[in-house]
C-alpha cells in the first residue's frame, strides 16, 4: 500500500497535475505489484518561498520545476525492484506531463506491515 506525497512550486494546471498522479500510480502498478484501485496520492503545491532545492546537488542541474516524489510503502520489495520504480517513474514522467528526468527527486520511505490502518480503527496488515 503506497501512500504517495507529491511536492512542486504553484502554478502547474490541473491536467499537469493529474497526470503526474496518474503516471506514479501506473508505475507503481507495474513495477511494485500495487493492487488495483490501491490508489492514496497527495500533491501539494507551494509558493516559490516555501520550496526550497539544492539546484546542483550532486551534479544534477534542477529547474523551478522539480517535482519532489516521497512513496511510503512497506519494507518488502527488493533493490531490484526500487531501482525500477526511479527509471519507470522518471520515463513515464518524461513522456507524461514532460518533466525532465534532472526535475525528478524520488524518496522511498518504508515501513513495517502494522504501521498502517485502512480504515475501521484496524491494522488489516497484521495478522493476530
Amino acid at each position: 500500500m503506497p501512500l504517495t506525497r507529491v511536492s512542486l512550486r504553484r502554478g502547474k494546471p490541473a491536467a499537469y497535475r493529474a497526470a503526474l498522479l496518474d503516471s506514479l500510480y501506473r508505475t507503481m502498478r507495474d513495477t511494485f505489484d500495487v493492487p488495483e484501485d490501491d490508489r492514496f496520492m497527495v500533491l501539494t503545491e507551494h509558493d516559490e518561498p516555501d520550496f526550497a532545492y539544492g539546484a546542483t546537488y550532486l551534479g544534477i542541474r534542477r529547474s523551478d520545476d522539480l517535482v519532489i516524489v516521497q512513496i511510503t510503502v512497506s519494507n518488502t520489495r527488493t533493490v531490484t525492484q526500487k531501482k525500477a520504480l526511479y527509471r519507470r517513474i522518471a520515463e513515464r514522467l518524461a513522456d507524461n506531463p514532460g518533466v525532465r528526468p534532472e526535475d525528478i527527486f524520488i524518496n522511498l520511505v518504508e515501513v513495517l506491515p502494522e504501521n498502517w490502518s485502512f480504515g475501521h480503527g484496524l491494522a488489516q496488515y497484521v495478522r493476530d
